[in-house]
């Protein structure tokens, strides 16, 4: 699937290699060249330019696209962006919104469909906080998932010494710790007792995770 990012703050540059290491065709577009050269390697085709701007996204070749991801919070940028995604014929369009007056604008837009990925992920973790081990499961695309485990196997060790990105293609999106939740949390953070991860990664690499957990506990 060839897949269209735009925004690489830490939700669209994590989704952005993820959608990589699954096997997908992915561009992404940012107007901040540190931002893209963070992410430039571990993506297909990577373009500087403001994505509000149509000639912009039409060089990235979204019309060609099966689907595009507006990462970005800003209401203007992201309503803006998806309407031109649209006008360019991309068939799926899925926006992040910050509030749901902003989902609103987003659908009337056309966008197919809307996420709040920090909003969501809280609410699955308080829904399921009281359950050990895997607790949750969500596909995001085919063979793309967020998962939520108990963290009690790495308690003690930081999230670079872990190291789940280069060794299993999977990035830590949340750190649910009693009441607080720590968002895209720094490599330099230590995972604590009772801490649960949430995870997103392809379906095989989370198993795999999984059974390498239950082999040291």
């Amino acid at each position: 699937m060839q897949i269209l990012v735009t925004g690489m703050g830490r939700f669209g540059s994590h989704l952005a290699r993820t959608l990589a290491r699954a096997g997908h065709e992915v561009i992404i577009v940012d107007a901040s060249e540190n931002a893209i050269q963070r992410v430039a390697e571990d993506v297909d085709t990577a373009i500087e330019g403001d994505a509000t701007n149509a000639a912009v996204l039409a060089q990235a070749g979204a019309a060609d696209v099966d689907l595009a991801i507006v990462a970005m919070a800003n209401v203007e940028a992201s309503v803006l962006i998806t309407t031109h995604l649209k006008t360019l014929g991309v068939p799926q369009v899925f926006a992040k919104a910050s509030s749901e007056v902003h989902r609103k604008i987003l659908e009337l837009v056309g966008a197919d469909r809307v996420v709040f990925p920090e909003r969501d992920m809280a609410v699955r973790v308080t829904q399921n906080i009281s359950t050990p081990g895997l607790l949750d499961y969500l596909e995001l695309l085919p063979n793309i998932g967020i998962t939520e485990i108990n963290g009690s196997a790495f308690v003690g060790q930081s999230l670079a010494n872990l190291n789940l990105r280069a060794d299993y293609g999977i990035n830590v999106l949340v750190i649910k710790r009693g009441q607080e939740l720590l968002v895209m949390p720094e490599l330099t953070e230590h995972i604590q007792e009772e801490d649960v991860l949430i995870i997103i990664g392809r379906d095989q690499q989370i198993t795999k995770l999984q059974n390498v957990k239950k082999a040291s506990s």
